[in-house]
C-alpha cells in the first residue's frame, strides 16, 4: 500500500474544512479566521479581512444566494400554506396580509447568511483565485 498525496499537498496547501468555513460564512463571519467580519454593507463582502487579512474580493456568489433563498422560503411559504389549508378555511385575505409580507421579509433576512455560506463554499474549495498558487493563464505575465 503506497502512501496517497492529495493535490493539496503536492502544491503545499493547508487543508481548508469545508463545513467550518461554510458555517462560519453562514454565520456572517471571515472563513478563515471566524472572528472578521464578512460583509462591509448588507450584501457588499469586504475585500479584506479585517482581523486575519484573508482577501476576501475573490467571491463569485453571483444568483445563488438568491436563487437558494427563493427555494428555502417557497417551500416555507407553500408548507404553511397547504398546512392552513388542510387544517382550517381561510379567506384569501389573511394569505395577503400574513404570507405576503412574510415572502418578501424572509428572503431579504435570509440573504446575507446565504450568501456568506457560498463564500466560505468558495473559499474552501479555493474556488475564483482563493487558491494563493493559482495563478489565472489569462493575466499576462509579470516580467
Amino acid at each position: 500500500m503506497g502512501v496517497e498525496i492529495t493535490t493539496q499537498q503536492k502544491a503545499g496547501t493547508q487543508a481548508r474544512n469545508l463545513w467550518q468555513a461554510i458555517g462560519r460564512g453562514i454565520m456572517c463571519k471571515c472563513p478563515n479566521c471566524g472572528e472578521g467580519k464578512l460583509f462591509r454593507a448588507y450584501l457588499k463582502v469586504s475585500d479584506k479581512c479585517s482581523v486575519c487579512g484573508e482577501e476576501l474580493f475573490h467571491h463569485r456568489a453571483d444568483d445563488l444566494p438568491p436563487y437558494l433563498a427563493i427555494v428555502i422560503v417557497g417551500h416555507i411559504i407553500i408548507g404553511l400554506m397547504v398546512h392552513m389549508e388542510m387544517n382550517w378555511h381561510i379567506d384569501p385575505v389573511i394569505y395577503l396580509w400574513t404570507l405576503v409580507p412574510l415572502a418578501i421579509v424572509l428572503p431579504l433576512a435570509l440573504l446575507p447568511s446565504i450568501k456568506g455560506g457560498v463564500v466560505g463554499l468558495q473559499w474552501a474549495n479555493r474556488m475564483h483565485g482563493f487558491d494563493p498558487n493559482f495563478r489565472d493563464p489569462a493575466l499576462p505575465d509579470d516580467q
